[in-house]
């Protein structure tokens, strides 16, 4: 299946049913009068939030969505019944915009969610309803009311607890498919991650969800590279784990540039930072030194020196290929996701 992240769609809710013009003729009837019913009321147009889906796909190819017309009122006070009602059923962590893609309408985070994005028109009231002392036998009724359409903009973002970030080609593709059995594209190139995967990780019967999302590189927020879209997809992770390539030249200059496109999507996002109350650069981070099985055991230590200088913490050394780590690292994970819990309960 392919992965869809933002697309644009039509809505309309139904027209409401007109209301009946009828008045009540049966034989042995002493007293008849009017008895037109009243139409019934348009279909909405509802989103839902389901589980077991994870794309907008479905929305590339059917993007024109309309809700029914309600049923006209009838004789013997037969009411109209509504029109039936479009569902559109959504991935948890959809936003659902208008058309100028910034009025923020609906913001989908747990299954079962529903909002209605477009009311159906009410119903037309029939003859009946105009019956009074001065006026016994109304013959008119009033139309149902028009649906309302729209262009609306759904934005997928994923929901996970931890983050994967770090340059083209960090290993991060490669550690998500040890940790899971997540099977995401792996390649000694660069971008060989063009969309963002998840996976299951299982540390001592603990389960939490890993995203990784195509490399950034320097000047991804003004569009460089794959640009700075796909960061919208770790802006509800609580935690963050940026990967440094160990057998890079210059791991600071690696590491810097990571911190400065996340300070940046801060900038371009509004500092918002998600449900989560803080940006992209102040998130909760954990670094980790990949693909150390490709040097010395001297040079990691030097490594790990330099990073530690510029961050104040000595960042952790791991071999996605060898395995090596990669225990110690979910673990860890594990423990900062739980006193993240505790330090927001």
């Amino acid at each position: 299946m392919k992965f869809l992240d933002q697309v644009k769609i039509y809505i309309r809710s139904g027209n409401g049913g007109a209301g009946s013009v009828s008045f009540r003729r049966e034989k042995y009837v002493a007293y008849g009068g009017p008895d037109g019913g009243d139409g019934g009321r348009g279909g909405h147009v509802t989103a839902v939030a389901v589980a077991g889906l994870n794309t907008l796909i479905d929305y590339r190819y059917k993007q024109h969505h309309k809700a029914g017309t309600g049923t006209h009122g009838m004789g013997k006070g037969r009411n109209g019944g509504a029109g039936k009602d479009c569902l559109l059923a959504v991935p948890i962590g959809t936003q659902i915009f208008a058309e100028d893609n910034e009025t923020l309408i609906a913001d989908f985070t747990h299954v079962g969610q529903e909002e209605i994005l477009a009311k159906g028109g009410n119903g037309g009231f029939g003859n009946r309803q105009f019956k009074g002392a001065s006026n016994q036998a109304p013959r008119n009724a009033n139309p149902g009311l028009e649906g309302r359409e729209a262009w609306v903009w759904l934005r997928l973002k994923l929901i996970a607890d931890v983050g994967l970030v770090g340059l083209p080609n960090a290993g991060k593709s490669t550690l998500l498919s040890r940790l899971s059995r997540a099977k995401p594209k792996i390649a000694d190139y660069p971008f060989t991650t063009l969309t963002p995967h998840l996976g299951v990780v299982t540390v001592h019967a603990q389960d939490f969800v890993m995203a990784d999302i195509p490399g950034l590189i320097e000047g991804a927020a003004d569009g460089a590279g794959l640009g700075h879209r796909f960061l919208g997809h770790i802006e509800r992770c609580a935690l963050l784990l940026h990967l440094i390539d160990a057998t890079s030249e210059n791991v600071v200059a690696d590491y810097h540039t990571i911190r400065a496109e996340l300070a940046a999507y801060d900038g371009l996002a509004g500092g918002l930072g998600g449900e989560l109350g803080e940006g992209l650069e102040n998130r909760q981070c954990l670094i980790a030194l990949t693909k150390s099985d490709a040097i010395s055991i001297e040079e990691q230590e030097a490594q790990r020196e330099r990073i530690k200088e510029v961050c104040g913490v000595a960042p952790l050394v791991i071999s996605a290929v060898a395995g090596s780590g990669l225990d110690g690292l979910a673990t860890h994970l594990v423990s900062m996701l739980e006193s993240g819990k505790e330090g927001m309960a």
